[in-house]
Parts: structure tokens; C-alpha cells; sequence
């Protein structure tokens, strides 16, 4: 148990079975006597990846959650789910379309990833900072580009489209940052 007056700011707490990050804390100390020292929390819910806040009193008491991040790796695509390998253990977990979101637009054969885990089974994914993908589809090089404000549309081998400058073609492979799906850098061959 996790009393509301040690919360900080990385620490995992659960409310009604589902596990939360708390990302910011705020205390107040009301000003009637023996009024109890109020904690504000922005949380993150781990499951859907909402944000919430919510004030407790600083005696009151939370659970831990079950709730960890393992090394892994993606394996390959069964159906419609996402098979992930956890790196210690090469326990295999299966997951849908709806639990990774996005992130199905970064995910290649072998690439490492982090496992979110809550009561043994796999509810998310850290993936890392920048991904490697290869350019599917876009127009032709603009002969004389820089890198100035132009861009073009393009498709990437996992069927995400980012903007990229007119000097990259069919076949590169491009560097894309995974939390804004923008372009970042050619990658290495």
C-alpha cells in the first residue's frame, strides 16, 4: 500500500483494478485546523494511456499494481494479432490491433521493443524514440531539392504515411520519430 502522502512523480498506483503513472503531484495544506493535507495527481492510465487528475487525502491508501515493463522484441503478425517475444523468459504474447494503437505502424520483424505487463498479460508497448522503415511509395526526386520547407507525401513498408523532403526516393530507408510520425533523419542501409 502506497499512502497519498509519498506519491511522486514515476510512481505506479492502482484505482479499481486498473494501473495508473503519476505524472505530476501537487500538495496543498488547507488552512482550517486539522484539515488534512490534500494531494493533487495528473495520472496516466496505463491501459488506454487517458489522463486524469484527481485529489486524494494525504493518509489515504492505494494499491501497488501488478504491473511491470519487460525487454522484447516483435516477432511477426498471426492473423490479425502482433506476436511479441519477452527477452528473459521467451514467453510469447499475442496482441490485437485495438491494444497497440499506433504503434502497429513501427513494428518490423526483430525490432526491440519494451512489454507493458499487468497481471500477466501483455497491455502495451514502449517502443523506442526513432524507428528505421523503408519508403514504399512517393513521387519521383525533385532534381535541385533541399531540404528547405517543401515536402511530399510518403508510404512506408508498414503502410504509414509521413512527409518527408523532395530528396527522398522509393527504397531509402528514412529514420521516423515515434511519437510525432514525422520524419526525422535518412536512416543507415
Amino acid at each position: 500500500m502506497i499512502a497519498a502522502g509519498d506519491f511522486k512523480k514515476g510512481l505506479l498506483i492502482e484505482i479499481d483494478k486498473v494501473p495508473y503513472l503519476i505524472t505530476d503531484t501537487s500538495f496543498q495544506t488547507p488552512s482550517a485546523r486539522g484539515a488534512s493535507t490534500l494531494v493533487k495527481a495528473k495520472l496516466k492510465n496505463m491501459l488506454n494511456g487517458n489522463v486524469m487528475e484527481k485529489t486524494f487525502r494525504s493518509a489515504d491508501k492505494l494499491d501497488e499494481p501488478n504491473f511491470e515493463t519487460k525487454p522484447g522484441q516483435f516477432l511477426y503478425k498471426e492473423g490479425e494479432n502482433f506476436v511479441f517475444m519477452d527477452l528473459h523468459t521467451y514467453e510469447q504474447f499475442h496482441m490485437t490491433p485495438e491494444t497497440l494503437g499506433d504503434a502497429i505502424y513501427f513494428l518490423k520483424d526483430g525490432l526491440d521493443i519494451r512489454i507493458q505487463i499487468y497481471n500477466g498479460e501483455a497491455v502495451g508497448l514502449d517502443l523506442p524514440l526513432t524507428v528505421e522503415l523503408e519508403v514504399r511509395e512517393t513521387d519521383p526526386a525533385i532534381k535541385g531539392a533541399t531540404a528547405a520547407a517543401q515536402t511530399k507525401p510518403a508510404i512506408l513498408e508498414t503502410g504509414l504515411q509521413v512527409q518527408v523532403p523532395p530528396y527522398i526516393e522509393i527504397g531509402e530507408i528514412i529514420k521516423v520519430d515515434t511519437r510525432t510520425h514525422t520524419f526525422v533523419s535518412r536512416g543507415g542501409k
